[in-house]
């Protein structure tokens, strides 16, 4: 009885660690493989299972490296308030809509949306922006209306979001990158909040795993600093394998969720 117990244990551990090295390794766009290891790694059989778990993880890893850039001056805050607080909203909307999509229907829309994270994760960012920012009368709606979109796709998705919300900020405030990754963090770290309090209201929430999933990606996200920090020099080459890995993993998920829903014939029929 224990056996199968300690082995799904001792994958969300590892497959925790695997998210945490990669967002450390990479940044943003990490933590969108908590979905596809909690399904086919450590054996997930409810999409919305895995999605509403790996929400509590995104925003426990979020809340953490938060803490860290805070402390550096990263987080301009009256903008990532704002920002946060538009995509509570489009996050609870986003999902109670996530929620109502068949299981299998809403990985292979997962699926599709980690090719465009790959084809993004690809493309380099620029880093020029104000980074002595404020929030004023003609940032503010544009802040609130791209927190509101980033934070429905992030409940959509039960997904940090810090690939759309970097850009969104930099876009919306004209902020620098540092200073749009910190801030990132606020928004991530409420949209997974939000996200995690709607699922757990539907019991779609497993909590020994989530806690195992945050153990191992705290570890993880350490080491992935150090690689990282390391490999500071080779950022470009990093995010593009890191690409092709997500692009990977996301054809992968739309060939099973074909399978599984019919969509792609399984072979002939012996006779």
């Amino acid at each position: 009885m224990n056996g199968p117990i300690l082995l799904r244990d001792l994958l969300g551990l590892l497959s925790g660690g695997a998210v945490g090295f990669s967002l450390g390794l990479v940044g943003g766009g990490g933590s969108i493989l908590a979905v596809p290891l909690l399904v086919y790694v450590v054996g997930v059989s409810s999409p919305h299972l895995a999605i509403g778990t790996s929400a509590v993880a995104v925003a426990a890893n979020a809340a953490t490296n938060l803490v860290r850039h805070a402390r550096a001056g990263n987080v301009r805050w009256a903008c990532a308030l704002v920002f946060a607080a538009a995509g509570v909203i489009g996050a609870m909307v986003g999902s109670t809509l996530g929620k109502a999509v068949p299981g299998q229907h809403l990985l292979g829309l997962f699926a599709a949306l980690m090719l465009v994270v790959s084809v993004t994760m690809a493309w380099s960012r620029r880093q020029a922006g104000d980074a002595d920012v404020q929030l004023n009368r003609a940032n503010a709606p544009r802040l609130a209306a791209a927190g509101g979109a980033t934070g429905l796709l992030s409940g959509f998705f039960g997904i940090g979001g810090g690939f759309l919300c970097v850009p969104g900020l930099m876009a919306a405030a004209g902020m620098p990158i540092l200073a749009a990754v910190g801030s990132s963090l606020v928004a991530v770290t409420a949209f997974g909040l939000t996200t995690a309090a709607n699922y757990a209201a539907s019991g779609w929430v497993d909590w020994r795993l989530a806690a195992l999933f945050v153990a191992g990606g705290v570890a993880g996200g350490v080491l992935g600093g150090r690689a990282g920090a390391r490999l500071s020099e080779r950022r470009g080459a990093l995010n593009l394998l890191f690409a092709g890995v997500l692009a990977l993993v996301a054809v992968y998920m739309l060939a099973r969720t074909g399978f599984e829903l019919g969509l792609i014939p399984a072979g002939a029929p012996k006779r």
